[in-house]
């Protein structure tokens, strides 16, 4: 089986996208400084690229962001610090009192291959946010609701939320990559 570096610290994560790849992915934690920006591509190149200068070996990394149309956009890449604030209840809490729920999330997934070149895969999926967290899964799981379903991502097995998910898009696409490059 290929083994393939992947930079998370998030072992929700990691686990999502060994299912996903069918690979044998390794989980390389180290901390690096983000670049703070509102283009999602951006971020994730930096931070591949960060990974790979310290490693010096091909690495991918997968980001994602969520922009919620009431919120004009936000909280986008910044999600994560959303989520360390508000969390999932703070999030329902600020979308009480709107009417339009849509939300985009997109996932990034950009590989640097040991010659340091890169390639970027990008899987979007269209939604809303429930009204209140509902179900389990990590980061912003339970206050998905993907176009098309009743329940959020939190309330589907992981089979079902691959049918969606905006990571299994984006990995889908570049595991079809690596197949034709490998």
């Amino acid at each position: 089986m290929k083994k393939i570096f992947f930079a998370t610290t998030n072992e929700g994560k990691l686990n999502e996208v060994r299912s996903i790849l069918g690979l044998d992915v390794i989980g390389t934690p180290l901390e690096i400084d983000e670049i703070q920006s509102l283009d999602p591509v951006k971020v994730a190149t930096k931070k591949a690229q960060a990974y790979f200068e310290r490693l010096k070996k091909p690495i991918f990394v997968e980001d994602v962001s969520l922009s919620i149309e009431s919120l004009d956009g936000l909280p986008g890449t910044y999600i994560d610090a959303f989520m360390k604030t508000l969390g999932n209840d703070g999030i329902a809490d600020m979308m009480k009192d709107k009417k339009d729920r849509r939300a985009t999330a997109q996932a990034t997934v950009v590989y640097v291959s040991k010659k340091g070149k890169e390639e970027i895969f990008i899987g979007k999926v269209e939604g809303t946010i429930s009204d209140r967290p509902r179900g389990k899964g990590f980061g912003w799981d339970p206050i998905f609701i993907p176009k098309g379903e009743t329940r959020t991502f939190g309330e589907m097995t992981q089979d079902e939320k691959n049918r969606y998910s905006m990571r299994a898009k984006a990995l889908n696409k570049f595991k079809s990559w690596l197949n034709s490059k490998f």
